[in-house]
């Protein structure tokens, strides 16, 4: 994972600019909230002829935050050749991608969303490169109280994507109850790859009133408010694990 906008000027610092390419999660989960605990809603940008469709539900990820100026992968390959430390560095972050496979369609291809709980007694997985409609029939289970994490599986096919954000806003009974925007960061085009985004370990609510079923959308998107993907799909918090 890397900033692209970081290498894009001359360095002042080499240790300065390897901190600012390593980039870091610049957001963190928060657990479910009810009605009168929502934030005020900040409304984001939509991108031409396809909105995102929790652009005005979603908190601003970054206060502040400006995304770096768009650079071609083969742009950066070509900048300060002639430091031979950082040449290095920038080929451990964007390898030799320049001829990477590309099979298609859009430059991020989101293929899985993954609830990940120790205590779980099976894995918790949702296919995104099938058919949305029979994901968002689909309900996971979390036992009340327990630790968990949410993981994007995604692969970057072409060009270096920059500031890739996970949205998503919670409902229950049509009452909006959570609404989270996390900084996943920019990547770099992997050959054959698929690449990773864990959120922060959260804490499923407990007690009466926190079960039932939730009703979640999600959407990845980037700087340019490119929708990769937008989906829908529940949570169903329960005393106890079935079975």
């Amino acid at each position: 994972m890397l900033p692209a906008g970081d290498i894009t000027g001359a360095l002042e610092s080499r240790e300065q600019k390897r901190a600012e390419l390593k980039g870091r999660n610049m957001a963190e989960p928060r657990p479910l909230r009810t009605p009168d605990q929502t934030p005020d809603r900040t409304p984001e940008g939509s991108p031409e002829g396809t909105p995102d469709p929790l652009g005005a539900d979603l908190p601003e990820a970054t206060p502040g935050y400006k995304p770096p100026v768009p650079k071609t992968l083969q742009e950066l390959h070509e900048l300060d050749q002639d430091d031979e430390s950082l040449t290095k560095y920038k080929k451990s972050l964007l390898g030799d991608a320049r001829g990477s496979h590309d099979e298609g369609g859009l430059n991020v291809v989101v293929t899985r969303l993954t609830l990940l709980c120790d205590t779980a007694p099976k894995p918790m997985t949702l296919d995104l490169q099938g058919d949305l409609q029979a994901v968002k029939k689909q309900v996971f289970e979390l036992k009340e109280g327990v630790d968990y994490k949410i993981k994007i599986s995604f692969k970057v096919q072409r060009e270096i994507v920059s500031g890739l954000k996970y949205h998503q806003v919670m409902t229950r009974k049509g009452i909006t109850v959570d609404r989270a925007s996390f900084m996943v960061g920019s990547y770099g085009p992997r050959p054959g790859q698929e690449q990773e985004y864990v959120t922060a370990l959260d804490e499923a609510p407990r007690g009466l009133m926190a079960r039932g079923t939730y009703s979640i959308k999600s959407s990845f998107v980037d700087d340019d408010q490119n929708v990769y993907l937008s989906w829908d799909w529940s949570l169903t918090i329960k005393k106890d694990w079935s079975g």
